[in-house]
């Protein structure tokens, strides 16, 4: 279905989270613009991942909310918004509830069961192996906007940067290769385990003579620990960062290797060649987006891509994750810097 753009003052996206979802979101935000060029686009996302989309050109307004946040309060404040078009990249019953009662002329979502009703226009749910940032355009097609860029997008602040420019020159030398190793992942099962993570580092300092940054949030805290002790000297942890600190000091590494993670994503974002270690989640849909990244996944697993949040077995997808993989990628990555 066309839409008369005319009619579009204010658009309205809304992606609750987590970080790394929100950021393949923004893959439609280009397109949006130059279709809209009149327009205002706003972002509702919960107010932790409000981070993902700041300083973004792209959009005018970030609304946030709490997950405990009462719902018609929420739908109110919506609603004075006067959108003309609401994009629901979630599609959960929360948000089609949300765009339902919006009063946007214009309501796009996915028609998943019990939530059709929310929505005048549906987009396709997409294809198997589709890339969750690219799933995201199908609300785009859905109202035939063209799909003239295909770029996510993730924005430091200046403060950030000289943050991550100051530790890194205090740390480490102007030449030295520094890889970021981000041992984070919403999952249990997406965790790699140290002893791998130990396996992978102490391979690549023998091919690339490479310092670590060690980069963790409060729930990493042991794993980055652990790994730090077993590289003695060649490990720096970072200190407690925010989202953006942590985001400018991944900027700086000349490779990051990451779990399936918000991070992995932001990196990606930042176009920080970056390898994803996968094991439950598929990387056709999941994999860091950018040209210059790729993934490490243990193929012939009964289990892998099990979609469990905790694993049944012994972790095996992580235990026997195929380090030379990791170097020759690691390797390729490099040269094309």
């Amino acid at each position: 279905m066309k839409i008369p753009s005319q009619e579009i003052k204010k658009v309205l996206c809304i992606k609750p989270r987590g970080i790394g979802d929100i950021i393949l979101s923004t893959i439609v935000l280009e397109n949006l613009k130059a279709a809209l060029p009149h327009s205002e686009i706003h972002y509702l996302t919960e107010k932790f991942a409000k981070r993902a989309v700041e300083n973004n050109p792209f959009i005018s307004k970030v609304l946030t909310y709490k997950k405990s946040d009462f719902i018609f309060s929420l739908i109110m404040k919506i609603r004075k918004e006067n959108y003309e078009l609401v994009f629901d990249f979630w599609s959960n019953p929360k948000t089609a509830q949300m765009t339902f009662l919006s009063g946007a002329k214009y309501k796009v979502g996915f028609g998943y069961r019990g939530r059709k009703y929310a929505y005048n226009i549906l987009a396709e749910s997409g294809e198997k192996n589709l890339h969750a940032a690219e799933a995201n355009l199908q609300v785009l097609k859905a109202v035939d906007i063209p799909v003239i860029s295909k770029n996510i997008h993730y924005y430091l602040e200046e403060n950030e940067k000289q943050f991550a420019q100051k530790y890194f020159s205090e740390n480490f030398q102007k030449d030295e290769v520094v890889v970021g190793i981000i041992p984070a992942g919403g999952w249990p099962s997406k965790r790699c385990e140290p002893v791998k993570w130990i396996e992978i580092c102490k391979t690549l300092v023998n091919e690339f003579d490479c310092s670590f940054l060690i980069l963790w949030g409060p729930e990493d805290k042991h794993d980055a620990e652990l790994i730090s002790v077993a590289l003695e000297t060649k490990a720096i942890i970072s200190p407690l960062t925010s989202v953006g600190e942590m985001s400018a000091l991944i900027s700086r590494c000349d490779l990051v290797v990451a779990n399936d993670s918000g991070p992995m994503h932001i990196a990606a974002a930042l176009k920080v060649p970056t390898i994803g270690i996968f094991g439950p989640t598929n990387p056709e849909n999941h994999k860091p987006y950018s040209a210059n990244s790729d993934f490490v996944l243990k193929k012939d697993l009964h289990c892998i891509i099990c979609n469990k949040t905790g694993c049944p077995y012994n972790h095996e997808c992580m235990f026997e994750l195929p380090v030379i993989d990791v170097l020759e990628k690691s390797k390729h990555l490099l040269e094309l810097r």
